[in-house]
């Protein structure tokens, strides 16, 4: 008995795909041979600076990678090192871009542009903690893990206490303010969680740290409402009166007429449409802290003073994805003064 044609024709299909895979595995991809260097170190490293003045960050990073492996202990060898660090930060290759700061802090602890590596490993994990959708839509990166954030804001504290003086450490410090911000609005957002399920203790201690902790933050006065608000219902009615006084005479406007703490007005929360729609309508105007830790404090008022304005409605029903506004954190640090490798590169 013959067999139908639509099982005839599978079992062509199935016999044909079995022999291009048998053929292929007997076919292996021959090893590629390392030729050794194609060029002396002062032409890589004149071809990478080429590339980098021209933005073409993939030939810079062969070049450089190149040098890194065929002149380790070369003239250029720890200049185009800080020069790999730049470029595979504009890869958007953190990850890369960490392991090389980390590699030449170690093997070269007295070279005197050591602040750069520790400055660029800090805006790369900061970028880490951003680099996703999410960055691109107006929901809150506080809510999310910071775990990377926290990288940042050591190396930053590392970068300022190894090296006050340096170029870098004012904005260090400007991101690491807008670090402390994120850090703080974290620790009140698991405080209203906690509050919402009347675990109030734990609501009691994050406040506390924020209080302790980011001091400078905007955060700070929903965190002592929130401290007098959970010692009250803790039954501690002193230590709750106490952070009642506190608020009356720094932010009264957070206590009711009856002595009460207005915890409501402290959160600034959104309306009940807000919340129906998960913050995409019915948001009151709030400034969004300014991300751009190069801008001055006037430029820094100016932009701020921008963001209070409403999104669009396309905005809102994107989850800001569309039509937003360019508050995006800065994290473009420039190439490791320049200056000392101009003479050399000009060769």
């Amino acid at each position: 008995m013959s067999l139908p044609r639509y099982k005839v024709t599978m079992l062509a299909l199935t016999v044909g795909l079995a022999t291009a895979f048998v053929g292929c595995s007997s076919n292996p991809k021959k090893d590629v041979v390392d030729t050794g260097p194609k060029s002396n170190e002062q032409t890589y490293f004149n071809n990478a600076m080429k590339s980098l003045d021209k933005g073409q960050y993939g030939d810079a990073a062969k070049a450089l990678e190149a040098m890194d492996t065929y002149f380790p202990t070369g003239q250029y060898a720890q200049q185009a090192q800080l020069e790999l660090l730049y470029t595979k930060f504009k890869q958007k290759d953190y990850e890369g871009t960490i392991a090389l700061a980390d590699r030449f802090i170690r093997l070269n602890p007295q070279h005197p542009n050591l602040d750069y590596a520790y400055y660029v490993r800090g805006v790369a994990n900061m970028e880490q903690n951003y680099d996703s959708l999410l960055r691109y839509t107006s929901l809150k990166q506080a809510h999310r893990d910071l775990g990377y954030l926290k990288v940042a804001y050591q190396n930053f504290v590392d970068l300022i206490r190894r090296y006050p003086s340096s170029q870098y450490s004012v904005d260090a410090a400007q991101r690491m303010k807008f670090i402390g911000q994120e850090l703080a609005e974290s620790e009140m957002n698991a405080a209203r969680f906690n509050i919402q399920r009347k675990a109030y203790l734990a609501a009691v201690e994050r406040s506390q740290w924020v209080v302790e902790h980011y001091p400078q933050t905007p955060q700070v006065p929903e965190a002592l409402a929130t401290m007098a608000y959970g010692y009250n219902k803790l039954g501690d009615k002193a230590t709750a009166q106490q952070y009642i006084e506190v608020l009356k005479l720094n932010y009264p406007n957070l206590v009711k007429s009856n002595g009460e703490v207005n915890l409501r007005a402290a959160r600034k929360e959104a309306s009940w449409w807000n919340r129906a729609t998960l913050g995409i309508l019915g948001r009151g105007d709030k400034a969004d802290v300014s991300k751009d830790a190069n801008m001055s404090n006037e430029e820094n008022a100016e932009t701020s003073a921008n963001t209070e304005q409403k999104s669009s409605l396309l905005n809102k029903m994107t989850f800001g994805l569309l039509d937003r506004p360019n508050r995006e954190v800065s994290a473009e640090p420039a190439r490791a003064d320049e200056s000392l490798y101009d003479s050399q590169r000009n060769k």
